[in-house]
């Protein structure tokens, strides 16, 4: 039992080192691609942009579907999958219009909140008990969405856009719940494959009557702002499969820092002091919940084996 646990504990290192630099650059690319979203949202509405970003992370995979297309695409539970896409679509549009409406490091600062959400979620769907560290956890990130937006204060951003933000972390973190449940009995490409067959079909719909036929140069930013968001998912992916989500998810924060940079010398924006107290706040308590779901899940692991040995 010890010699297990050691074992572990030595190779945490080396693999937290490497999924932190998969992480890092995830964060980059994901700040590149939401400042392209911002940047080209004046001339292409979200439901279009999401359409082209989900369409480029289909046809990366089609590659690695047709080695073997019928396991990619095996499953029993085809209707948790669908639930989960349109969850999705619905997260990524209502996301592009909160970045192409507010601040950069503002939108970016809700999207945090997906942790946050988490919360009720598990106690809503999966029956979890939910003790008082992580209520009060949640508590706290939602006091400091207050004091990002600021509903009545004269620096507040928009309310309806951080509207949109806060809701695309919701349906977000619903989305992720159900990968949960699904990842019990799928592989990486059946959940990847599925995402993305019906990530197209269901923002095809919405991008019908807002298509416009875009430049060349636009078509160009628009191709970097689909092939950065795919690269961002594979990094994160990547990344968290290799080391410990206590440690990774610190990292992930990096993006309030290259949105707020990317924000400042693309789009002139500068977040008040209070923006900063409220990111602060959210992000201490997504990482809170982070670092106490994950020790709770080791200590059940670390009981497990001790039965079995």
């Amino acid at each position: 039992m010890d010699g297990s646990k050691s074992a572990r504990a030595q190779t945490l290192p080396q693999s937290n080192l490497r999924g932190a630099l998969w992480v890092l650059l995830s964060a980059l690319a994901f700040s590149v691609s939401m400042a392209l979203v911002k940047f080209m949202g004046e001339g292409y509405p979200p439901p279009m942009q999401v359409f082209i970003r989900q369409l480029i992370g289909l046809l990366v995979l089609v590659p690695f579907i047709l080695r073997d297309p019928v396991q990619a695409f095996a499953t029993n539970r085809l209707g948790l999958f669908v639930v989960r896409a349109i969850a999705t679509s619905l997260s990524m549009m209502l996301a592009f219009a909160s970045y192409q409406q507010l601040p950069l490091a503002e939108a970016n600062a809700l999207s945090f909140t997906r942790t946050l959400w988490m919360v009720p979620l598990a106690i809503l769907m999966l029956g979890e008990r939910v003790g008082m560290l992580r209520f009060l956890a949640t508590l706290a990130g939602f006091g400091g969405v207050l004091l990002v937006i600021q509903p009545k204060g004269s620096e507040g951003v928009a309310l309806l856009p951080a509207l949109y933000g806060l809701a695309a972390a919701m349906l977000l973190a619903f989305s992720v719940t159900g990968i949960k449940a699904l990842s019990r009995s799928h592989g990486q490409l059946q959940l990847l494959s599925w995402a993305g067959v019906f990530g197209v079909l269901f923002a095809l719909p919405a991008a019908i009557p807002v298509w416009r036929l875009p430049s060349v140069h636009d078509g160009l930013l628009l191709l970097a702002m689909g092939v950065t968001g795919a690269i961002a998912q594979f990094c994160y992916i990547r990344g968290l499969s290799m080391g410990d989500a206590t440690v990774l998810a610190p990292v992930d924060y990096s993006r309030i820092i290259m949105t707020s940079l990317l924000g400042l010398v693309i789009f002139h924006e500068l977040p008040p002091s209070t923006t900063w107290l409220g990111v602060a706040i959210i992000v201490g308590g997504a990482v809170l919940i982070t670092w106490h779901s994950q020790r709770y899940r080791e200590r059940v692991a670390d009981a497990a084996l001790d039965r079995e040995i």
